[in-house]
């Protein structure tokens, strides 16, 4: 609750502070500065990002909040991870970036000046550093003061409690980044605004061709889930004896996450049977049956909050059955067609149609399709997609489904570019109740999913440290093992 006389986020079951306490506690503290030379990683990329921003909207302002802090249960926050626009501009990363916003100021024909509005360290005068359990540093850590801040990122900075007075009065044309901290929307008066949706896409679309620093942060990411998915297989024999094998499997992969980066990418998919069927299977509770295969969709996100999304499918015995090679072969070789289509100049859903061509040829070999795969794969049609609900890839960057505001004709609807990242990951998810399908092959879900980033002549397969034929990932297995 916030407490009625200081204004602090005090526990309910917090004791009083006497005078003497408050005395003492504010007494006796030695400095703790940061050191001098600390910048955050890729210091020099973010004024050209900036630049950027700033002329697409001359004279306008630019509001863009980090975010605010989400109630998990009762007086418990959950972790606090930036919006990636705020990110991708100043660099900062930190739990402590909570509440903070970046304003692009107007400032005449030399553009725009960047400010960093912030929620500086707790002074030791007052009681916020060991009485607010939200922003107090004994409860939550420190954060920098002004002047570190300036220093760590390169913008002037002012305090937080400033904003109000700047967005208060007459007001120059103001863009919002709507939708991301409720108090700065009700500051500025922000509803469903084209202007905000402009602003929003234009961040999204900066984002879409990655510099060669941001590659090398995704390629670590990537590195970092091949460890992860080695971390997995590893540990099979004691998920397999496990109630909630599952878990386990989410458990070893999340640690190795959270010990190399700031954590994962997003929830986990530990999904083995049928579950495999179910997209986005995050609840991750079954036992896992050593007759079947394991669905692990994954990543790990670096500390600069750049993300990996990668997917394996698994024989729990360590050798796929011939049913389950027929389909993992078959999404292999609709993964390889996509992969082929990847090209500078290639319309971005070419190698969705190229994945989607081989998986309904296939579906109509087996008999699955009652029609030929040319009419299945027809606009009107589209009746393979039973099987393969949803598309084969999405771009990748510091969200694991980047750049998600962009307009159509640049994203979706647009072409490939030296240094775009994206995943291709088709995917075969034949329902355990679909009588559409021979008892064989129902339960069976598997997708192969890999990060790839397009190249002046084609692509590269970021993920190719983790094999990808059915032999090959039998050997791995094996080896891993013993």
């Amino acid at each position: 609750m916030t407490h009625p006389q200081t204004g602090l986020n005090t526990g309910s079951h917090d004791l009083p502070v006497s005078p003497a306490l408050a005395a003492f506690m504010g007494a006796g503290w030695a400095a703790t500065p940061l050191p001098a030379d600390r910048r955050v990683p890729g210091h020099d990329r973010f004024p050209g990002r900036r630049a950027r921003l700033s002329a697409a909207f001359p004279g306008e302002r630019l509001v863009i909040p980090a975010g605010r802090l989400k109630v998990r249960c009762n007086d418990l926050d959950h972790r606090f991870r930036p919006h990636s626009a705020y990110t991708w501009l100043t660099g900062l990363t930190g739990e402590d970036q909570a509440d903070h916003v970046l304003v692009l100021e107007p400032a005449g024909p030399e553009g725009h000046e960047p400010v960093l509005h912030v929620h500086p360290r707790s002074p030791r005068s007052g009681g916020e550093f060991y009485r607010d359990r939200r922003y107090g540093e004994f409860w939550v850590g420190r954060r920098p003061d002004l002047a570190e801040a300036a220093r760590l990122t390169g913008i002037r900075t002012e305090h937080l409690d400033d904003l109000g007075t700047l967005l208060d009065g007459p007001q120059p044309p103001t863009r919002v980044l709507a939708g991301t901290d409720p108090a700065v929307d009700r500051a500025t008066g922000r509803g469903a605004l084209p202007q905000d949706a402009e602003l929003a896409a234009v961040l999204s679309e900066l984002r879409l061709v990655k510099d060669t620093w941001e590659i090398e942060q995704l390629q670590l990411a990537v590195d970092h889930t091949v460890t992860g998915f080695e971390d997995v297989v590893r540990a099979l024999p004691t998920a397999l004896r496990h109630h909630r094998g599952e878990r386990w499997i989410e458990g070893v992969f999340d640690l190795r996450a959270r010990a190399e980066g700031n954590g994962t990418s997003y929830t986990t998919i530990a999904a083995s049977g049928a579950h495999a069927c179910v997209l986005h299977w995050i609840r991750n509770d079954g036992a896992l049956d050593p007759n079947s295969l394991l669905l692990l969709d994954a990543g790990v996100e670096t500390d600069t909050l750049y993300a990996a999304d990668i997917t394996r499918t698994l024989p729990l015995s360590g050798t796929f059955t011939p049913v389950q090679r027929q389909a993992y072969d078959l999404v292999l070789a609709a993964q390889s067609a996509g992969i082929a289509a990847l090209r500078p100049g290639a319309r971005f859903r070419d190698f969705h149609r190229a994945a989607m061509r081989v998986i309904a040829e296939g579906l109509a070999d087996w008999g699955v399709l009652r029609i030929p795969a040319e009419q299945a794969l027809a606009e009107d049609n589209g009746l393979y997609r039973r099987y393969t609900l949803c598309g084969s890839g999405h771009m990748l960057g510091l969200d694991y489904h980047d750049c998600a505001k962009s307009r159509a004709d640049r994203y979706l609807d647009g072409t490939l570019e030296p240094g775009m990242v994206l995943t291709v990951e088709p995917g075969l998810y034949l329902q355990p109740d679909d009588e559409t399908l021979p008892l064989e092959l129902r339960g069976l879900g598997i997708r192969i999913e890999d990060d790839l980033v397009i190249t002046e002549d084609g692509a590269h397969l970021m993920s190719a440290a983790l094999p990808r034929t059915a032999p090959a990932v039998e050997s791995w297995m094996a080896d891993l093992l013993g």
